[in-house]
């Protein structure tokens, strides 16, 4: 399989120029004649980590998923990328703005395949203000192998990623993960990989949001044993990895770790 990591620096709070940058990135990224499989982008791409969503959040079947499908269907990829969505509730009070911070998966034919809601709301920002925190894990197809979606703060729970641990051949987990803790963003996800025996695809942002905070990149593409395949550093706009699912199996069946593992 073969996978690209964009590590995007959004414009911040603004989907409609994000999407027109998005367009032409993929365009020159698809020139070469070498296959993309699967194709990922960053957590909340299209406005940045913000507490302002109504900025920038959107309906399920809103422009930037629609454009997102668009691309995955012409380009024949699979895309996952991060998406601030929205959902309008009547009660007694009137009309209600609920937000969520997704990670939405297209499948080559332009279908959307899943939608992950974000479990662990970061708090240090206040987030569980702002959004809706979701309760369950998401796993999903992507050309015949089952990968399990996270994002960000989730990746400081290792719970999470053992409930499906043994159902996936590999993680993807999107971010905006600022430099100040960029040594952890890499540790962990090493970690994620080494103890569920499988591959682990991380991608960060690069550049400065509109809060002043720095994003360093270092999205990386983890096999089961541990080893960065791939790694961006905060100057490259994407990375690129080729990685053989059968070495999950492989790596198990050498070091059968999980089935000593308690059910969960």
């Amino acid at each position: 399989m073969n996978i690209v990591a964009l590590q995007w620096d959004s414009i911040w709070l603004d989907s409609t120029a994000n999407l027109m940058e998005l367009e032409a990135k993929i365009a020159t990224l698809f020139q070469s004649n070498e296959k993309i499989d699967l194709l990922i982008l960053p957590e909340l791409f299209h406005g940045g980590f913000s507490m302002q969503p109504e900025s920038f959040a959107e309906s399920v079947d809103g422009e930037v998923t629609q454009t997102l499908a668009g691309l995955a269907k012409k380009y024949a990829v699979v895309i996952v990328a991060g998406v601030g969505q929205k959902q309008v509730r009547t009660n007694c009070y009137g009309q209600q703005a609920l937000f969520y911070n997704r990670a939405l998966a297209f499948n080559s034919d332009g279908q959307q395949i899943a939608a992950y809601t974000k479990q662990k709301l970061f708090s240090y920002a206040n987030e569980q203000q702002t959004y809706i925190a979701g309760h369950q894990p998401k796993m999903v197809d992507i050309n015949g192998s089952p990968f399990a979606l996270f994002i960000c703060y989730d990746l400081r729970f290792p719970e999470l990623f053992r409930q499906v641990a043994q159902q996936v051949k590999g993680m993807i987990v999107i971010a905006n993960w600022p430099d100040s803790r960029q040594n952890h963003w890499e540790t962990l996800l090493k970690a994620r990989a080494i103890e569920n025996q499988c591959f682990v695809i991380g991608v960060n942002r690069i550049g400065q949001d509109g809060n002043g905070l720095n994003y360093l990149g270092g999205s990386m593409v983890v096999s089961p044993l541990g080893e960065v395949l791939a790694y961006g550093n905060s100057e490259q706009e994407c990375i690129t990895a080729t990685i053989e699912l059968e070495q999950v199996e492989k790596v198990r069946k050498q070091f059968p770790f999980l089935e000593d593992m308690q059910n969960l």
